[in-house]
C-alpha cells in the first residue's frame, strides 16, 4: 500500500479497533538488527512489512523501555527512555513512521502496577527512612511478630513465594511479581500524576494506544492492619479468595484510574485506544470496558477453553453478551508471551498439567503433534471469524510450537528461581522467531539469540513457508485477506449444526460491495460432518473429504469458511 493511501486509510477509520487484527511483537524475540542476540526496534522496523503483508491492522509492542530485564522488560527503570539493548527514541520514531507507511497502527505496553528496583524512585525510597514521602510512592510496611521478622500479610507473589521482601532497616515492601518489581502505591497523588504524564509523553510521540499490564491489580486495600488473604491457613495458600473484595486484585477503586485515563486518550484526535490485561471473572470483565473507561479487555476465557463445541459456544455467547452490555465487542486471543503456545496446548492430552509437562522437557505425556497442528489451524479460522478484535501472537502465523526442552541453564524467566525450580516459566513461548531456513539464528539477527533456537527451527521460517501451499503462513495470509473482504458488519448469528460442530454466520459487505455472509463451520467431534450444499468454499484449515454421494465432508479438527451468498 502506498504511503499516502495508507495514511488516508488510517485517518478514515475512527473506530478501527472494534473489528481489527492486532499482531503482538515480543520485542526481545522478533528481530535483532545489531547482532547482540536481543531483539530491537530497528529489527522490528526492518521486518514490519511481514506484519502488513499478513494483513494485520496494528502492532502491539511489549515493553522496550530502559530496564534491567529481570522480567523481560516488565520491570521498567525509566518509562520515557528506550533500553539501549532495544535502541533509541529515534529508532522508535522511525518505527512509528514505517508503521504508518505500511498502514499499521502502533500500540505500546504500559506497566503501571510496578516498576523496577532500579527505578530512581525506588533507589530514593531505599535511601530514605520509614514513613518518608519517598517510601510512600511504594507499599512499605512494618513486619509482624515480636521483632517484625514476618511479612506484613500472607500475600503471595504470582511468581512464587511471599509478595514481600525485607530491606535492611527492617521494613518490608510489596511486589505482586518478582522482588525486582516493587509495586507502586496508587493512593499516592505523585504516582497518579506521573503516569498521566507518561501517557501523554507517548501519545505526543504518536502511539495509537496502550495495552495496560496487570490492569486489575493497581489499587490495594491498604487500611491497617493489612488483612490476610488465606485466613492464616498455610494449607490454603494455593486457594486464595476470589471476588471484588480481594486485598489487591480487581478492586472497584481501580476504575477511577481508567476514567481519568480515558479523558486523556479522548483528548487526542483521533482518540487513542486502551486494552486491559485483566485476569478477572467473566462477570467482572465488562466493568473494564464501560463507555468512560477502556475500549477493550483481553478475553482469556477463549484462550483457556477446552476443545469442545459446547464449551466454545458458552465462551463465545458470554463474551459477546458481556461486551455488548457496554456497547463494546470482545477480543479473542489464542496465545501470548505468558502461556504455552496453543499448537502445543492442543497437542498434549486433555487434562495435562502444563507446568509438570514442561518439567519433563515435553516428553511425558507424549504430545500428538498432528492433532496439535490440525486444531491450531482450525482454531485460527474460528477465532478470526468472530466479531471483535483478534490479537495474534508473533509466530502463531508460522505454527510455532512451544520449545519445551530448553536447557535449565538457558532459562531466564524469574519464575524458575522463585519457585525453587518447580515451574519452568514462560521462556518456551518466547524463543526468537525464525525468518530464514538457515543461518546462525535462522535470520533473527546477524549473531546468535538470547534464547537457544531448536535445531531445524528454520523449517518453520517465513522463508520456508512463503508461497508454500498449505503452510500455516499462507493459511493466515489468506484468512486475513478474506476477513477484511467479507467482514465489516458486527451481526453474528448461530446456525443449525451437527453434534460436536459449531456453525455461525458473520454478516459483511462482500468482495463486490453487495450483501454477503461469511459462514464458519468447525468440527470438534471425532466424525466427519457434511457441509451445506451449494455454498462456495472460501477456505478450509485442512483438506475436505467426500462421501460416497460426493457430499463434501468436514473432517474432525477442521474448520471451513463458506460464502453463503455466492456472486457470479
Amino acid at each position: 500500500m502506498a504511503g499516502a493511501t495508507a495514511a488516508a486509510t488510517l485517518a478514515a477509520h475512527r473506530d478501527w479497533w472494534r473489528e481489527s487484527v492486532v499482531y503482538q511483537v515480543y520485542v526481545p524475540s522478533f528481530a535483532d538488527a545489531d547482532g547482540d542476540g536481543m531483539g530491537d526496534l530497528r529489527g522490528i522496523t526492518d521486518r514490519l512489512a511481514h506484519v502488513a503483508d499478513l494483513g494485520a491492522d496494528a502492532v502491539w509492542l511489549t515493553p522496550f523501555y530502559r530496564s534491567p530485564l529481570a522480567d523481560g522488560g516488565y520491570d521498567v527503570a525509566d518509562y520515557r527512555q528506550v533500553d539501549p539493548r532495544h535502541g533509541t527514541l529515534d529508532d522508535f520514531r522511525a518505527l512509528l513512521a514505517r508503521a504508518r507507511e505500511l498502514g499499521l497502527r502502533t500500540i505500546v505496553d504500559i506497566v503501571p502496577n510496578h516498576c523496577s528496583e532500579r527505578h530512581p524512585w525506588f533507589a530514593e525510597a531505599l535511601a530514605s527512612p520509614p514513613g518518608s514521602a519517598a517510601r510512600d510512592r511504594f507499599i512499605f510496611r512494618d513486619g509482624t511478630g515480636p521483632d517484625g521478622a514476618q511479612p506484613p500479610a500472607d500475600w503471595q507473589s504470582k511468581f512464587g513465594g511471599p509478595a514481600w521482601t525485607r530491606v535492611p532497616d527492617g521494613q518490608w515492601y510489596m511486589h505482586i511479581f518478582a522482588a525486582e518489581q516493587p509495586d507502586l502505591n496508587w493512593e499516592n497523588p505523585e504516582v497518579v500524576a506521573e503516569f498521566e504524564a507518561v501517557l501523554r509523553f507517548w501519545l505526543d510521540l504518536g502511539v495509537d494506544g496502550f495495552r495496560i499490564d496487570v490492569a486489575h491489580g493497581m489499587r490495594k486495600d491498604l487500611v491497617p492492619p493489612l488483612r490476610n488473604t488465606y485466613g492464616g491457613d498455610s494449607a490454603s495458600l494455593n486457594s486464595p479468595p476470589s471476588g471484588e473484595n480481594h486485598p489487591f486484585w480487581d478492586r472497584d477503586e481501580v476504575h477511577e484510574i481508567y476514567r481519568c485515563w480515558r479523558k486523556i486518550t479522548d483528548s487526542y484526535a483521533p482518540p487513542r485506544i486502551m486494552v486491559a490485561e485483566a485476569g478477572v471473572s467473566a462477570a467482572r470483565l465488562p466493568l473494564y470496558t464501560r463507555p468512560d473507561e477502556l475500549h477493550q479487555a483481553f478475553n482469556f476465557f477463549h484462550l483457556r477453553c477446552p476443545w469442545d463445541a459446547g464449551s466454545f459456544r458458552d465462551v463465545i455467547d458470554s463474551s459477546l453478551a458481556g461486551a455488548a452490555a457496554n456497547g463494546a465487542l470482545p477480543t479473542w486471543v489464542l496465545s501470548n508471551h505468558d502461556v504455552v503456545r496453543h499448537r502445543t496446548r492442543y497437542a498434549v492430552p486433555e487434562g495435562t498439567s502444563l507446568p509438570g509437562w514442561l518439567l519433563t522437557g515435553g516428553r511425558e505425556p507424549a504430545a500428538d503433534e498432528d492433532r496439535g497442528r490440525r486444531r491450531a489451524r482450525a482454531a485460527a479460522l474460528l477465532t478470526l471469524a468472530l466479531p471483535g478484535t483478534t490479537y495474534l501472537y508473533q509466530g502463531e502465523e508460522l505454527g510455532l510450537p512451544e520449545v519445551a526442552d530448553l536447557p535449565e541453564d538457558a532459562l531466564r524467566d524469574p519464575m524458575w528461581e522463585r519457585t525453587g525450580h518447580t515451574r519452568k516459566g514462560r521462556d518456551g513461548c518466547r524463543v526468537p522467531l525464525p525468518w530464514t531456513r538457515t543461518g546462525s539464528s535462522y535470520g533473527f539477527g546477524p549473531g546468535g539469540s538470547w534464547l537457544p533456537q531448536p535445531e531445524g527451527w528454520g523449517a518453520y521460517s517465513v522463508e520456508a513457508q512463503t508461497g508454500t501451499p498449505g503452510s500455516f503462513l499462507e493459511l493466515y495470509r489468506t484468512a486475513l485477506t478474506l476477513r477484511r473482504r467479507y467482514l465489516g458488519d458486527e451481526t453474528f448469528t448461530w446456525l443449525p449444526s451437527a453434534p460436536g460442530e459449531l456453525a455461525f454466520r458473520k454478516a459483511g459487505a462482500g468482495p463486490s460491495g453487495g450483501a454477503a455472509g461469511l459462514e464458519c463451520r468447525i468440527n470438534l467431534s471425532a466424525e466427519p460432518i457434511p457441509l451445506p450444499e451449494g455454498a462456495e468454499l472460501l477456505l478450509s484449515s485442512d483438506d475436505l473429504t467426500s462421501s460416497h454421494t460426493n457430499t463434501r465432508l468436514l473432517p474432525p479438527d477442521t474448520a471451513a469458511w463458506l460464502n453463503t451468498t455466492p456472486h457470479p
